[in-house]
């Protein structure tokens, strides 16, 4: 809506005389035909609070800007300068939208933000952009052009939509067009453009050590330090495909293609620039270093918590040897060597359920599932008595006959041997501690285990 009165305005209300002497003027003057209308959002002014703004901080409304653009932080800074001859940062916009990802632009249509240093001239702004209001940052440059790259139409403009431009909301569009027309009517030729991929700070810097792009990263800090240690806007020329900044050659000329002469820099910018280069280049390896040393630590804890989950694991699923049960025959081997005579395999039962007799006799039988448990002593008469020798070669109740049983059981002092019935897995005498005494010793093995896992 704002374009069509915009255009009715220009139809009706210009007289035909004062247009033809207004577009000779432009002919000297290198303007739009489009900014001879005395309404529109391209000449919007400027925000009665940035006015205030800028005479507080001792500029003038008309003094030279300079943009920076910083993707990752999606953030859009124009810098103005203010009569001491230095750039100030005025105000920061957000990014309503850019597209494409961190690195420079490469060919038409892969819908990638630039990243480089551009010049805008009055000539590349447009005030009747489809996107509200735009201007054409100039891409390709010199830069671009030597490395073969292609696109056109890259802009910063309104109306939030991006197929590799910067896209801003359309009253932050106003007023960045209106700072920059200021500037112009004020002279400036040309504003720059510092597009970079982060804020190039140490830390940006040390994250992104490992990106493909670094090199070329690198080449944008150097420009980025010039500006900010002088806070004037660099010159940028390019020779051997790389940029050079406030650099002055000795003989001859920069070519971008061609390899660089040699070219000096003012010795106090120069001096500036490598300090804060050395500087930030320390902090950076520091920080690099300490990003390593803590990705180190969380593998070895991510490969220990693997290990530790593992055996768990295998704990429940019953894979531990420590915790088998001892089968029902060795049992009863270790009966027959204790009291001394065979006896026939023990029925099945239920564990610790022990017999009337058993408990009268006082005879107990060590507990399968614990570790440790001792063997039965026969007690006679409530006195304690020393267990009889075992037999050199103890036969299994399995492999004793019946009649070998029966002959046994005949000869054996029934005075001194209380009887005792064929009993499953009874639990032995209980030790001093009570249960959980019991289910300590039990685990033992298992803590010993995760106690090798740790170390």
């Amino acid at each position: 809506m704002t374009l069509s009165v915009h255009r009715s305005v220009k139809k009706f209300r210009i007289p035909r005389a004062l247009l033809g002497a207004s577009l000779a003027a432009l002919v000297l003057a290198g303007c739009q035909v489009s900014e001879l209308a005395t309404e529109g959002a391209h000449l919007a002014p400027l925000t009665h609070e940035l006015k205030r703004k800028i005479s507080k901080m001792g500029m003038d409304q008309r003094s030279p800007i300079l943009v920076r653009i910083f993707k990752e932080e999606s953030a859009l800074e124009v810098w103005k300068r203010d009569r001491s001859g230095r750039y100030q940062m005025l105000k920061e916009y957000e990014i309503c939208a850019w597209s494409g990802e961190l690195g420079p632009k490469f060919k038409e249509g892969d819908r990638q933000a630039p990243e480089g240093f551009y010049t805008v001239t009055p000539g590349q702004m447009n005030p009747n952009s489809s996107y509200h209001l735009s201007f054409n940052i100039g891409f390709p440059n010199q830069f671009d052009r030597s490395h073969n790259r292609t696109g056109s139409h890259l802009m910063v403009h309104g109306d939030c939509s991006s197929r590799g431009c910067y896209a801003m909301e359309d009253d932050q569009i106003e007023e960045i067009y209106a700072l920059a027309r200021e500037a112009f009517r004020g002279g400036q030729q040309g504003f720059q453009i510092q597009a970079f991929p982060f804020r190039m700070t140490p830390e940006n810097m040390a994250r992104h050590a490992d990106n493909k792009h670094l090199a070329f990263w690198e080449m944008l800090k150097e420009g980025s330090d010039h500006f900010e240690v002088t806070r004037a806007e660099p010159d940028v020329d390019v020779c051997g495909r790389r940029y050079v900044f406030n650099a002055t050659p000795e003989d001859g000329r920069f070519s971008a293609r061609q390899d660089c002469p040699a070219y000096d820099v003012a010795d106090d910018v120069e001096q500036l620039v490598a300090a804060k280069t050395q500087s930030d280049l320390e902090k950076r390896q520091k920080l690099i270093t300490r990003a390593v040393a803590k990705k180190d630590r969380d593998d070895r804890w991510a490969e220990r918590e693997k290990a530790i989950a593992s055996f768990f694991d295998r704990s429940r699923s019953g894979e531990d040897e420590s915790t088998e049960t001892p089968a029902a025959s060795d049992l009863v081997a270790t009966q027959v060597a204790s009291v001394g005579t065979p006896v026939p395999r023990p029925a099945p039962r239920a564990a610790g359920i022990q017999t009337a007799s058993a408990k009268r006799g006082g005879l107990r039988f060590p507990n399968p599932f614990k570790r440790g448990s001792a063997a039965p002593v026969a007690s006679t008469s409530g006195i304690d008595a020393a267990p009889a020798a075992a037999p050199e070669v103890a036969p299994s109740a399995a492999q004793a006959s019946p009649q070998v049983a029966t002959a046994n059981a005949a000869t054996t002092p029934q005075a001194n041997v209380t009887p005792v019935e064929p009993l499953a897995y009874a639990p032995a005498a209980k030790e001093e501690g009570g249960f959980f005494s019991g289910l300590a010793k039990g685990s033992r093995g298992i803590f010993r285990r995760a106690g090798s896992v740790f170390n």
